[in-house]
């Protein structure tokens, strides 16, 4: 059965085509950075990075759609309105719908680590992955990269350090209000690991 599209006051998006990268430059006023928040969970990092940069444009992808539609209420709530939501397995947006070179700032905060080894083909970052962060950002775009899950970190950086697309970026350090929930929770038991890279 075919889920009923977001209400006209939400900032949910919903794709006209699910095999087709969205049409997203009509979707803000906004004219500033173009933002991705890959897998924004609850919200906190995406609420506070909207407040501190209004004229950005910032896209929220999450696949829990109650996650969804509380950080849907929150925005309305605070009057935060230069962000757009979309309920979305991560990988699959990027692959198929995001346009091409739309993203000049990506942020891939704590993804699930699958520490398994033999879950480890499920990790968001794969060959597949950064061909389809290439083909999104935008000349010079910034990915920056948060897990506290330390071998996971180890494996991405190595990843990145051999393939001649990526060069280091300036690592974002985020303000206390942007610190995501999960963070907040373990970041006294489990440090956390940043790694900033730029496309060339």
């Amino acid at each position: 059965m075919r889920c009923p599209p977001p209400p006209p006051d939400s900032l949910r998006l919903w794709p006209e085509n699910w095999l087709w990268p969205m049409s997203l430059e009509r979707e803000w006023k906004e004219t500033g950075p173009r933002m991705l928040d890959l897998g924004c969970g609850k919200g906190r990092f995406l609420l506070a990075h909207a407040r501190r940069n209004p004229d950005a444009r910032i896209l929220g992808i999450e696949r829990k759609l109650r996650r969804v539609r509380k950080i849907d209420h929150k925005a309305y709530k605070a009057g935060i309105r230069n962000i757009r939501l979309l309920r979305m397995e991560a990988s699959y947006a990027m692959h198929y719908l995001m346009p091409e070179a739309w993203i000049d700032i990506a942020y891939v905060f704590f993804p699930d680590p699958w520490p398994k080894d033999k879950h480890h083909k499920h990790r968001i970052f794969s060959p597949e992955f950064l061909d389809a962060l290439d083909r999104t950002l935008a000349p010079g775009g910034l990915v920056h990269f948060a897990t506290d899950h330390r071998p996971y970190f180890e494996q991405v950086v190595e990843i990145l350090e051999t393939d001649k697309r990526w060069t280091p970026g300036p690592i974002y350090q985020p303000e206390e209000d942007e610190i995501s929930d999960f963070e907040l929770m373990w970041r006294d038991q489990r440090p956390t690991n940043r790694y900033s890279f730029q496309r060339g």
